[in-house]
């Protein structure tokens, strides 16, 4: 019997509905870190995530449907089964992302961060001069779902908003330029705030070294939502420390989690929080993500092409 093993939480009433579009199949409903190695070896197909090194060895693995954007850890040479599909929940993170992207510009521009370390020493202070999103420069390197959704944000904000992506395209209308990443070193100047939604590649470890991070502003906001690599830590803590920026918030560090003893998180001005702008906090993503998820499977039963299939040697959603 072909079985299915889920990860993803699903209520009765998502249970229902994949029983309804799988009828016959044999339906393992676990929690991630329930999974057992046979769970795992068993399954034709796994909706959801589950701990890459149990992929080793499997055979009866045809598709994964991945709960997150991000694949990286999943396209390893060699990990899956010759011809194993592999999706991801690339459309589902973007609304919650891109508003926890700009939560942590407006902090740093507003200086909340500040007001909120002399709130906890009951002092009254005026901390001075603020910018503002309206007639600023976003740069958004990386216009997936996550850096297009914090784009449509911005420029509605009123911001100029120039897009980086790997490939060229149309620009779409909530654009106002629109480059690919040869541009990268020419565009940072002119940014006020600057955006990374990035996977990781070999293209993207220490995308941002010190001399990028120098490149920019002294009064930019530097906010990373996509993998920590993205950024030299150790030259982001040396850049911050001397001033050179207004800010930086980062969903994502590197080494990650960040260790206790990390000096950068005794940088007063950097915002981190632990990798929690999407995963299931806002109710919204994980009905995205079981959508996709249902979705594929029915395309899958039906011999038809899936959404969001990532390609394997470059860690990115094909295009479609």
């Amino acid at each position: 019997m072909q079985r299915i093993l889920v990860t993803i939480p699903m209520d009765q009433s998502w249970k229902d509905r994949l029983e309804a579009i799988a009828p016959g199949w044999d339906i393992l409903y676990r929690e991630p870190e329930n999974v057992t190695r046979e769970d795992v070896a068993q399954a034709t197909v796994i909706l959801g995530n589950v701990e890459p090194s149990m992929l080793e060895g499997v055979s009866a693995l045809k598709w994964i449907q991945l709960n997150s954007a991000g694949a990286d850890a999943y396209t390893r040479p060699g990990l899956l089964p010759e011809g194993t599909l592999l999706t991801n929940a690339t459309g589902a993170y973007g609304l919650a992302i891109s508003e926890h992207m700009l939560g942590m510009v407006l902090e740093i521009q507003k200086k909340l961060y500040l007001y909120r370390d002399n709130q906890r020493q009951s002092l009254w202070r005026d901390e001075g001069g603020v910018t503002s999103i309206w007639g600023s420069v976003t740069l958004a390197v990386g216009l997936g779902d996550i850096g297009g959704e914090f784009a449509r944000r911005m420029k509605a904000l009123g911001s100029y908003v120039i897009g980086v992506k790997r490939t060229p395209g149309k620009k779409p209308e909530w654009l106002d330029e629109l480059y690919t990443m040869e541009a990268l070193d020419s565009l940072l100047p002119r940014a006020d705030i600057i955006s990374l939604s990035l996977p990781q590649t070999p293209n993207t470890v220490h995308l941002m070294n010190e001399k990028r991070l120098s490149a920019l502003k002294p009064s930019a906001v530097l906010i990373n939502v996509g993998r920590g690599s993205a950024i030299d830590t150790d030259a982001l803590v040396r850049v911050l420390e001397r001033g050179h920026l207004a800010g930086a918030g980062m969903d994502v560090t590197d080494p990650e989690p960040l260790p206790p003893d990390h000096p950068l998180w005794r940088v007063p001005n950097a915002i981190i929080t632990p990798h929690v702008s999407g995963f299931y906090h806002l109710p919204e993503t994980l009905n995205r993500i079981r959508t996709i998820a249902l979705e594929n499977m029915t395309r899958y039963l039906a011999g038809e092409p899936l959404k969001n299939p990532v390609d394997f040697s470059t860690g990115y959603r094909k295009s479609q």
